[in-house]
């Protein structure tokens, strides 16, 4: 590492001593709209080969068997997909179609000379949140300034940050064939015969709830102490904080209403439905969280929260209406088995222990995958930044 940065600093003093040229983004690239591309169908299998892409978080939607309109992209010819409403993006090297308009598909400019995956590398230092559901790309992403050094130092700078990158790729494959391993055991374990009793979550819980909102337009209601949950914190996860607190006089004129520590929470509206999640303090939620407390004395909670999360597709599938809501009500006549006590803890230390090896940033695998991205940012910050010329 110590003697490719000292070949990037030998370069610098050679090609730009006075510093780099900064060009906006539209200088470099140009865009294509995905209106050919977007795919008719949402019926995907993984036995189809094309996949449908986002350059939201999920990336991969699914596979499609359509064979025409599919954007051409290649190790020779990669493009980034842009979201133009979020702003984030992926580099992609490989054939695809879309499934949203609201995307654009960038490539370089033909009459500029650069490295396409250093442009890739300076916006991802852009630091930029949208504020509002508009088009970002023409007119304002388009118009940030990266540095645009000679291409040698380009070429070396990628070489770098593409190491980083490619160890990040290898170590988030293991860590997704781990979790993988963790979804069958957590199968074979929580799968039970007849010979074992089910009883629905009405029956074993001492209660289930659902909470409420404040009303947002009055400000004594909000930036208080308690914390209050919203559907989009719960994600197969324990829940020690919540983004939004509300005051004493918000939990009192709302239908909000505290609940214990390890209630087993599950998210029943919009993109979150079906999520599950445990709350580790005691806390207000909002209305779209049915809040179950659970009889210890016949279920253990976090036994309780493994099969839930379980049975995350099942639970999603049982949602109506556009958003494929589901309610209190469908929550209470789920059914769970209830083995003895002492088996539901057998099988709980076993997953606890699968859960920490695949999802807990402070050991194994996700520290180290954790510690490699931080340093990836850490030499990409400090790679990008130039002094800038001024003619």
């Amino acid at each position: 590492m110590t003697k490719q940065l000292n070949k990037i600093e030998e370069l610098i003093t050679e090609l730009c001593p006075k510093g780099v040229v900064f060009k906006e983004l539209d200088q470099l690239l140009d865009y294509e709209q995905p209106g050919k591309y977007i795919v008719n169908s949402t019926e995907y299998s993984n036995v189809f080969l094309t996949p449908v892409l986002t350059a939201g978080q999920s990336f991969i939607l699914g596979y499609t068997e359509e064979t025409n309109g599919i954007y051409q992209a290649n190790t020779e010819n990669p493009t980034i997909i842009f979201d133009d409403f979020t702003t984030s993006f992926h580099w992609v090297d490989f054939n695809f179609k879309v499934k949203s308009s609201a995307m654009k598909m960038l490539r370089p400019r033909f009459d500029i000379n650069l490295n396409f995956r250093f442009v890739y590398y300076a916006m991802k230092c852009i630091n930029y949140t949208p504020k509002d559901h508009a088009r970002h790309w023409i007119s304002q992403y388009s118009k940030f300034k990266i540095p645009v050094p000679p291409v040698a130092i380009q070429n070396e700078i990628v070489k770098i940050l593409n190491k980083f990158t490619e160890l990040e790729a290898e170590l988030e494959a293991e860590l997704e064939a781990r979790k993988r391993q963790y979804k069958h055991y957590r199968l074979e374990l929580l799968t039970f015969g007849n010979d074992i009793e089910w009883k629905t979550i009405d029956v074993v819980s001492k209660k289930v709830s659902s909470g409420g909102t404040p009303k947002t337009g009055i400000s004594e209601y909000y930036n208080g102490v308690i914390p209050w949950l919203r559907t989009q914190e719960v994600d197969f996860n324990e829940i020690w904080d919540t983004g939004v607190k509300i005051t004493e006089s918000g939990l009192k004129n709302s239908s909000a209403k505290l609940i214990p520590e390890n209630c087993v929470i599950v998210a029943m509206y919009g993109a979150t439905v079906g999520k599950i999640g445990i709350n580790k303090i005691p806390m207000a939620t909002n209305q779209a969280c049915a809040n179950i407390y659970f009889d210890e004395a016949v279920v253990d909670y976090r036994f309780a929260f493994h099969f839930l999360s379980s049975k995350y597709d099942y639970i999603k599938s049982l949602g109506t209406g556009s958003q494929t809501n589901i309610n209190a009500q469908i929550v209470k006549k789920l059914q769970i088995p209830i083995p003895s006590l002492s088996e539901q803890k057998r099988i709980v230390s076993i997953l606890d222990k699968f859960d920490s090896l695949v999802n807990d940033i402070s050991i194994g695998l996700p520290a180290e995958l954790n510690a490699r991205r931080q340093q990836y940012e850490y030499y990409r910050n400090k790679l990008l930044t130039f002094k800038e010329y001024v003619g």
